[in-house]
């Protein structure tokens, strides 16, 4: 995924935690058709079908509170929802993992 902006970007996670988005399908996308508003954020969110990074993508916006822009196949609304549901949960990926959730639909 393109990051952009002051909590999405790429370069300010240490290397190790940022190898995922070279793998996403949505790498080569650009940004602005994944930073739309409402209903047209469940269509932006279908790249994220099928993409390998979706679980690790989805865990980094649910981290660290983002809080615009299509994310591991999750509006903004959807993450939202996730935060207020669960707020004891200190790593997305953890969760995901033990749950056997995938965050995209």
């Amino acid at each position: 995924m393109n990051l952009v902006g002051a909590n999405n970007n790429p370069h300010a996670m240490p290397t190790e935690d940022r190898a995922w988005v070279a793998k996403a399908r949505c790498a080569t996308t650009d940004p602005d058709e994944l930073f739309v508003k409402g209903a047209a954020q469940r269509k932006a969110a279908a790249i994220c079908r099928d993409c390998p990074v979706v679980q690790q993508c989805g865990a980094h916006a649910l981290d660290n509170h983002v809080k615009y822009g299509v994310w591991g196949g999750m509006t903004e609304r959807q993450r939202r929802a996730l935060l207020k549901q669960h707020p004891e949960v200190v790593s997305w990926a953890d969760f995901f993992s033990t749950h056997g959730v995938r965050s995209a639909g």
